[in-house]
């Protein structure tokens, strides 16, 4: 049996999100979990298209049995119109099994985005990706205030979860106080999952 872990699971179409997600998994080694980084395949409109089992490049592609089996998910997207991208939401679509089962009831969850705007629906996508979370009964860890870097930031950060404002062109780094909330998202997601877990005497 693999150790306990927090799943960093994530879409990223250029780079924004996924550096988001590595950022959150250092907050979670911080926080004392193993962090697992896995994204999901793009989707076609095209039928015949079918991608490859293993990416070329970044992290695996995740398994129903990866979200079953993880202490607690981090769940990161970029903004496509308020919502989470199609992919994310095609992969949470599949998930009825583990919700049939209430595999993942009681577990902890967090959520991040990017944006190309500013105003870009940063928070509205953010709340669509915590929906399905909340039915199938996991237990939402947001960014408190007393994270100084969510009064400071003028670019990403939400109290819903971490958030990154890339630019129009998609090319704008984060920032210090994104980088500072993404790993204090990883690092409070990793030290609720540890409390959920202790055995109570």
């Amino acid at each position: 049996m693999s150790a306990p872990y927090i799943l960093v699971l994530f879409y990223s179409r250029n780079g924004s999100t996924s550096e988001m997600a590595r950022q959150i998994a250092r907050g979670v080694e911080l926080g004392g979990m193993e962090a697992r980084l896995r994204t999901v395949p793009a989707i076609s409109s095209e039928i015949e298209a079918v991608a490859p089992s293993i990416p070329e490049q970044g992290c695996l592609y995740a398994s129903l049995d990866d979200l079953k089996n993880c202490s607690g998910l981090a769940l990161g997207s970029p903004t496509r119109f308020g919502n989470m991208a199609a992919p994310l939401k095609y992969f949470l679509d599949g998930t009825s099994t583990l919700w049939l089962t209430g595999a993942l009831v009681g577990k902890p969850a967090s959520v991040f985005t990017s944006t190309a705007s500013l105003h870009g629906g940063q928070e509205t996508t953010l709340m669509s990706m915590l929906l399905p979370l909340l039915h199938h009964g996991m237990l939402v860890a947001g960014l408190p205030y007393s994270e100084a870097a969510l009064l400071e930031t003028s670019g990403g950060g939400t109290p819903y979860g971490a958030s990154h404002h890339a630019g129009a062109d998609g090319k704008r780094a984060l920032d210090q106080h994104e980088i500072t909330l993404c790993r204090a998202l990883g690092q409070r997601l990793a030290k609720t999952a540890l409390l959920l877990e202790t055995p109570r005497g």
